[in-house]
């Protein structure tokens, strides 16, 4: 039984977003390995999670697999799933498409990236999803403060984020 759904599924339309723009370039070899959810914008397939994590892992040019964690704290259960990520054409690897579930497959747009891929902002252009992610299970109080400087911006509703726990997770 699947408890946790994937933390990339769909998107719908807002309008919030004012400035929906990517990185401008993205190395899939160095965005591949572990990330932390730090802070995501409240999505139901998230509801009791903790320990959130996703896993990239390359695969043929054109796919990426994805392993999505959690632990749910109702039950203290782990629980995954897994998924293909797909780079959308002529975006340097910044638009990608997410699926878990055929045919359905979700943008997962890479809005900020650190030079040495140590945080990421992601989510989908209509403002609907958002994550924040880090290579460690805790980020910087500067740098989360800096990011969401950058994504209210561009109009998400960052004061929607919620924290996510990692303690005690590994």
């Amino acid at each position: 039984m699947v408890y946790f759904l994937p933390l990339f599924l769909f998107t719908s339309c807002s309008g919030q977003i004012t400035d929906p723009s990517t990185v401008e370039k993205v190395d899939l070899g160095k965005y591949a390995g572990k990330w932390y959810d730090i802070a995501h914008l409240p999505a139901r397939f998230l509801k009791n999670c903790e320990c959130i994590t996703a896993e990239y892992e390359i695969g043929n040019k054109n796919t990426v697999k994805v392993i999505n964690n959690c632990r749910k704290t109702d039950s203290g259960k782990n629980s995954s799933i897994t998924g293909k990520v797909f780079i959308v054409k002529n975006s340097h690897n910044a638009k990608l498409k997410v699926q878990f579930f055929w045919p359905f497959k979700g943008d997962y747009w890479i809005f900020e990236l650190d030079e040495d891929y140590q945080y990421a902002a992601v989510g989908s252009p209509s403002g609907k999803y958002l994550w924040i992610l880090s290579r460690t299970p805790s980020l910087s109080e500067d740098i989360y403060l800096d990011l969401l400087e950058k994504l209210k911006n561009r109009g998400f509703e960052v004061d929607r984020l919620e924290m996510v726990n990692h303690e005690g997770c590994e």
